[in-house]
């Protein structure tokens, strides 16, 4: 299959939206999806953006059903670990399902890894969820190993009326 990948640019914001709706439906939380094209244009296009993105893109011969060539994206942003260093963390790989099983999704998490590495990145940081089988089971394929298991991390969050109540003095 005939792709490439490229870093993402304004104009990608409608397809790469498309897809985080696609991704969240997969996941089974396409009612928690509250970012609009406008946030993705003004959030990683900014003068100090708070996220990168990369696409993966296909010839026109090759365009979905629908007319898509952007089939996939990755989205990350540059943190720091106290005990490692400077980090890269992937928020998001996705590949339309009908392009999967194509290198696509292994080339995305590549670059991002590259481009980590060359903003001297120790660590490449990403969550997947535990029913995901078979990405778990790629993501052990390429060497990363699962924190929560072997050392025990558990991802928190904390939003809304919490988030509030805790920025309170």
């Amino acid at each position: 299959m005939d792709f490439s990948i490229r870093a993402a640019n304004v104009e990608d914001c409608k397809d790469i939206a498309r897809m985080i709706r696609e991704l969240a439906e997969y996941e089974k939380i396409a009612d928690q999806v509250k970012v609009t094209q406008k946030d993705l244009e003004q959030d990683g296009f900014s003068k100090n953006p708070f996220f990168h993105g990369i696409v993966a893109e296909v010839p026109e011969q090759h365009r979905t059903k629908e007319g898509h060539t952007k089939i996939g994206y990755a989205l990350y942003f540059y943190s720091y670990s106290s005990w490692a260093g400077r980090s890269v963390y992937m928020e998001d790989l996705y590949v339309m399902p009908e392009f999967r099983g194509k290198g696509i999704g292994k080339a995305l998490m590549s670059k991002v890894a590259q481009l980590g590495l060359a903003a001297g990145c120790n660590q490449l940081n990403f969550t997947v969820l535990d029913w995901n089988k078979s990405s778990v089971d790629f993501y052990l394929s390429q060497g990363c190993v699962d924190v929560t298991d072997k050392i025990g991390y558990h991802c928190m969050r904390c939003e809304g009326e919490a988030l509030e109540h805790l920025a309170q003095p």
